[in-house]
């Protein structure tokens, strides 16, 4: 039998309420470091993340609504305070409702790879979407990604790499929650190590401008 999945509304945020840039301090409730994954699936590294570091706020986007759903219910059963979550358009979430030099890290694991030639354009590791993390971000803020695709991820070096003015490549480190052989510790990444599929990861940082 389905596990029936509770709401918590002091955890979803509700979209169509947002007015202008958001608060964050007004949003947790207090003034700290903040961590914006996109894509969050099952929550799985979004939870274990969020239990270990309980002074960092974590929100997490998620489009899909099973997913969405069953993540809110996760945090809420953890009693989780320093988590809230949307179910919406990353993209255009980041770009309206994200305020400048907010966000201390965005983390991206194993986005749609949108493999076929003529849905390049859809995937989200683009220019334009680059320009609005570098906006968001503080200084020395970092964007850590990883994917199995091949493909996509030399796409992702190429649009990172035109920012290498702003953006210096660092060590990507696994996450404290990650089991060995993992760099995530997310449900996808586990289910892709045991299809064999190969890792590829990256983290970049912000510098300070001059």
């Amino acid at each position: 039998m389905a596990r029936l999945l509770k709401e918590y509304p002091d955890i979803a945020i509700k979209p169509e309420t947002l007015d202008g840039k958001i608060d964050f301090a007004v949003v947790f409730g207090r003034i700290a470091p903040v961590h914006i994954e996109v894509g969050s699936g099952r929550g799985t590294f979004l939870v274990n993340q969020a239990k270990l570091s309980p002074d960092t706020n974590f929100l997490g986007i998620e489009w899909t609504s099973r997913y969405y759903r069953y993540t809110v219910d996760r945090i809420g059963r953890w009693n989780l305070k320093n988590v809230r979550m949307l179910r919406t358009d990353a993209a255009a979430f980041i770009s309206e409702f994200v305020p400048d030099i907010s966000v201390d890290c965005f983390h991206i694991y194993f986005p749609d790879p949108w493999p076929k030639k003529k849905h390049h354009k859809r995937r989200f590791i683009c220019d334009k979407n680059l320009d609005q993390f570098l906006r968001c971000l503080k200084t020395s803020g970092s964007i850590r990604i990883a994917t199995d695709h091949a493909d996509y991820f030399e796409q992702i070096e190429k649009v990172l790499s035109i920012k290498s003015a702003c953006l210096r490549r660092i060590d990507f480190l696994p996450t404290a929650t990650a089991d060995i052989g993992e760099w995530v510790g997310s449900n996808f990444e586990r289910k892709y190590l045991k299809e064999k599929r190969s890792i590829y990861t990256i983290a970049v940082k912000k510098m300070e401008q001059k």
